[in-house]
């Protein structure tokens, strides 16, 4: 289940991340331990999140996910390992909150790039899910919300 989609303009904002290329089937083994990395990384350098993890998808997922496990952070990050300095751009994006597990977002992401088209905005490459509840403080998947975020061309 997903909310009414909104059309908002985001602000920019530091993040730290780390690249990923995986199959469908790589994914949730890799998930969690690359997020256990991140955040271990941020710590190490004294930098605390300023937000949830979130995904950057380069481009609509195939027979692989090409993507970013992303946080926006409270300072400046330097490279370390796997981990990079970025910036998630102020950009003009169709959002929607997914309700559920996680097994419900292809789902969701259909309903909702339906309404964009619907609604005749040109969707950009890349989207963005931003897991605005985390799994090992709520258990029941039930009450998972996941943001999604879909950039949208300006014409």
């Amino acid at each position: 289940m997903i909310d009414t989609p909104q059309i908002i303009q985001t602000t920019a904002q530091a993040t730290a991340f780390i690249h990923l290329t995986v199959t469908p089937e790589e994914m949730m083994r890799v998930f969690g331990p690359t997020i256990g990395e991140l955040m271990g990384a941020l710590a190490a350098q004294g930098i605390t999140p300023a937000g949830p993890v979130f995904a950057h998808h380069l481009r609509r997922p195939t027979d692989t996910f090409d993507f970013e496990v992303s946080v926006a952070v409270s300072a400046p990050v330097k490279a370390a390992g796997r981990v990079r300095p970025g910036e998630r751009p102020a950009m003009r994006v169709a959002r929607t909150v997914h309700h559920g597990p996680y097994e419900g977002l292809p789902a969701a992401w259909g309903d909702f790039m339906d309404w964009i088209e619907t609604h005749g905005h040109t969707q950009a490459p890349d989207l963005y899910e931003c897991y605005l509840t985390n799994p090992e403080e709520h258990p029941d998947p039930a009450t998972w919300r996941t943001e999604l975020n879909r950039p949208l061309q300006v014409h």
